[in-house]
């Protein structure tokens, strides 16, 4: 796990500190100082073990947390002190709210309004506080009910006019109940910090409320506005983390995550910056989080499926067991989610794309099959790693075959690495028919493999030249074009043409001087082989001279060179002419 600064815990730990009153308690809450304010909430109950509201909030804590972080048994925990609390002051009307939210949960509405009517027959209606959790629990599960949240809201504010919460509640319920107009909502956010300038929770509802809008300046300045006022503010700096991210701006989104953390170190809070370093790409951090989490035994079936896909995107380079370990996680995800789970495409592409990197490769294409099928929308980027990996094993007719596909709905969807693959594939596909078609005698057989290389490699050629179209000054680019075209021009009888010529020549061009004897030798060598047997041809000497005393001069041992300055009486294959393989 990643360690906090010392002195930013000393901060934290002053921002946090134990909490003297039931107001302080709730106010960690509020700030997603979750575990904080648990030891507060003992040590209130422990003081007064028959004030029903220590046990409410003590709910409610662990309600948000639950519903912050998706996990069941904060919320059974939640049920068990709301129900603690109307056991231990019946006349208590809030805990019956608790119960009520938390039926609301469990889908089971009628036996919420029968708790929620128990809590307002309790108060007859007159406690503010009761009317705005009342208006507060109808929006925190999926059963929410706008109408019923504001009537409760307004009674609220006609009980208490100025308390700020209830406008709060207020503008939370018109936003539900009309989310396209936030007139209505913004109104009564201002309300509540025109009542309190100081209120965090409001200045945050109006940033979140711009942000809906995409004004995001104006959400930034709201949220940073919110943390001056209290820096201990945790939900602040979780929004302006989300902002930069919606924003591109992925290592601000991760410097507030981080501050996030400084309040609210919880093995759940870093289960989320996992997800953050997955979105924000950064994914070594995202497996070294991981692996500090599952040292501490934290279990969540979610961080397996993340884990799985940060630790192929990070490859590995710098850990070599990257990909088993992806793959272990993945089955972990898969083996505790059951057969019932309502899986996404990429759970069964980072599936396959796990298998293909170990060695697996035909398991792996199923798996990427069956993703490309649940998610079209997808697929054509699925097809794009199905042919990879068929072209890894060189099944160059499935290369093809699915990368048909990925045009077939969209004729300029190839990629630079599809372009490259396919060509590769119609080259090698040809090759063997070419070798054929120039070293036998039967004229027959000859003219057969001539014309079944002649067309694989034209249409070679074209792969090549959308390569090009997509990376003009990438040297290896037109290195296949010449390449496919120096066997076209054999098959045809065109050598003299140089139908090569001018790709050789382009890559001549492109590689800078400090390049030719580095990273693209390869690609300049086989240019000047070209060019030199091309002037041979022409019986250009001059022009053959100046080709090959530039290959002599990057590398002294090289055979074609060597053959040309000192020929055999016999002569031999044209130089730089023959059936290259990648």
């Amino acid at each position: 796990m990643k360690k906090i600064p010392f002195t930013s815990i000393l901060i934290s730990a002053s921002l946090v500190s134990v909490a003297q009153t039931l107001p302080e308690a709730i106010k960690k809450t509020d700030n997603e100082l979750f575990e904080n304010a648990s030891a507060d909430y003992r040590a209130l109950i422990n003081k007064e073990a028959a004030k029903g509201e220590n046990y409410f909030y003590y709910g409610e804590n662990f309600f948000k947390n639950g519903i912050l972080d998706s996990r069941v048994e904060l919320i059974d925990s939640a049920n068990f002190y709301f129900k603690k609390g109307s056991e231990v002051n019946a006349t208590n009307a809030l805990n019956y709210v608790g119960l009520g939210k938390v039926l609301l949960y469990k889908n089971n509405v009628n036996d919420a309004k029968a708790q929620f009517f128990k809590a307002t027959s309790i108060s007859q209606s007159k406690n503010a506080e009761v009317m705005r959790r009342l208006s507060e629990a109808w929006l925190s599960t999926d059963n929410k009910n706008a109408d019923e949240a504001i009537k409760c809201a307004e009674l609220a504010i006609k009980l208490d006019a100025k308390n700020p919460e209830g406008f709060i509640y207020l503008g939370d319920a018109q936003l539900e109940k009309t989310p396209a107009d936030g007139g209505p909502a913004i109104k009564s956010y201002k309300a509540a910090t025109v009542l309190n300038p100081k209120n965090t929770r409001g200045i945050l509802r109006e940033g979140s409320l711009y942000q809906r809008g995409r004004n995001y300046q104006l959400a930034l300045d709201k949220y940073k506005e919110a943390i001056a006022i209290d820096p201990s503010f945790a939900p602040a700096y979780r929004e302006i983390a989300w902002l930069y991210y919606l924003a591109g701006q992925q290592n601000k989104s991760i410097e507030n995550w981080k501050k996030y953390l400084e309040l609210n170190n919880s093995d759940f809070a870093r289960y989320r910056f996992v997800s953050a370093l997955f979105k924000g790409k950064q994914y070594a951090e995202a497996v070294t989080e991981y692996e500090s989490l599952k040292k501490n035994n934290f279990k969540n079936l979610y961080l397996e499926r993340v884990a799985a896909y940060c630790y192929y995107e990070m490859g590995d380079k710098t850990d070599k067991e990257a990909y088993n370990k992806g793959q272990k996680a993945l089955s972990d995800f898969f083996n505790t989610a059951g057969p019932n789970f309502k899986y996404i495409a990429d759970d069964y592409k980072y599936k396959g794309l796990l298998l293909v990197k170990t060695g697996k490769d035909s398991l792996g294409v199923i798996e990427m099959e069956k993703a490309a099928t649940l998610d079209p929308a997808a697929a054509k980027d699925i097809y794009s790693e199905i042919a990879a990996s068929y072209y890894k094993g060189k099944k160059y007719d499935k290369v093809i075959e699915y990368l048909d596909k990925k045009t077939a709905s969209d004729a300029n969807s190839l990629n630079i690495n599809d372009y490259f693959n396919l060509g590769r594939a119609y080259y090698n596909k040809a090759t063997p028919a070419f070798n054929e078609a120039v070293t036998t005698k039967d004229a027959k057989i000859k003219s057969a493999k001539e014309a079944e290389a002649i067309p694989l490699l034209i249409k070679a050629d074209s792969a090549f030249s959308g390569l090009v179209r997509k990376n003009e000054k990438w040297a290896v680019a037109p290195m296949w074009r010449g390449r496919s075209n120096s066997l076209l021009e054999i098959l045809t009888k065109k050598e003299k043409d140089g139908l090569a010529k001018p790709y050789y020549e382009k890559v001549i061009a492109i590689v800078k001087p400090e390049e030719r004897t580095g990273s693209y030798k390869k690609e300049y060598t086989e240019a000047l082989e070209y060019l030199g047997a091309y002037y041979v041809n022409i019986a250009d000497k001059a022009k053959a001279d100046e080709m090959w005393n530039a290959v002599k001069a990057i590398d002294p041992n090289n055979q074609k060179q060597l053959n040309y300055f000192n020929p055999k009486p016999q002569g031999g294959a044209k130089p730089g002419a023959g059936t290259k393989k990648p």
